[in-house]
């Protein structure tokens, strides 16, 4: 892990996690427990409106933990309209360490390094969640917003839908809170996605 995501990821593993909120992550623990118990490849898609902000968190955090652990869990993001990965939010990975670099306009494809390792970029940008980039069949659908969740019912291809739902830091926008906002939610994601690897990795 680089140096500086490897301090974040030190404060990340002190977090917290709620009880109701173990809870919610159990289903996704399970689920990729039953997958490799049955050595099956892992295919988790996270799911949001606009995937700007919550599922590109979620992409990331959780390929970082899989990786942490070393666990091999193939991770993708889409939403239901395609918008662009939200520059706040970049910012946000790139205070916790991560090192990005940038390609196009509009929808820029960002590929994000947490070591020095181009064999592991993952790649983000906004896209639809049945984009030809993502697993088509036989994946998990996590399901980041509740405007997505309500308002897709079915999601083509999935063998599992699981609600984890996380606030937007949207509405804190060109406020004075902004990156404080950015950051607590970006870490929220991060510390539950460690801790579902780890609880996976606990034979």
């Amino acid at each position: 892990m680089l140096p500086n995501l490897k301090k974040s990821i030190n404060k990340i593993l002190k977090q917290k996690i709620p009880k109701e909120r173990k809870a919610v992550l159990q289903i996704l623990i399970d689920y990729i427990k039953n997958k490799c118990l049955e050595n099956r490849e892992v295919h988790l898609n996270f799911i949001c409106t606009h995937n700007s902000r919550r599922s590109q968190f979620a992409q990331i955090w959780a390929h970082t933990a899989a990786a942490y652990y070393n666990i091999k869990v193939y991770c993708y993001s889409g939403g239901v309209e395609v918008t662009a990965f939200n520059e706040r939010a970049v910012a946000s990975i790139v205070r916790s360490g991560f090192e990005i670099s940038s390609e196009g306009g509009y929808n820029p494809i960002y590929s994000v390094l947490y070591e020095k390792n181009m064999r592991n970029v993952i790649k983000c940008f906004s896209k639809l969640y049945d984009d030809t980039v993502n697993k088509s069949e036989a994946f998990a659908a996590i399901m980041t917003c509740a405007h997505a969740d309500k308002n897709c019912p079915f999601i083509t291809g999935a063998e599992k839908r699981i609600s984890i739902q996380y606030n937007d830091p949207k509405g804190f926008d060109d406020t004075p809170q902004e990156t404080k906002k950015y950051d607590e939610r970006s870490i929220q994601i991060a510390s539950e996605f460690f801790y579902v690897f780890n609880k996976v990795a606990d034979k």
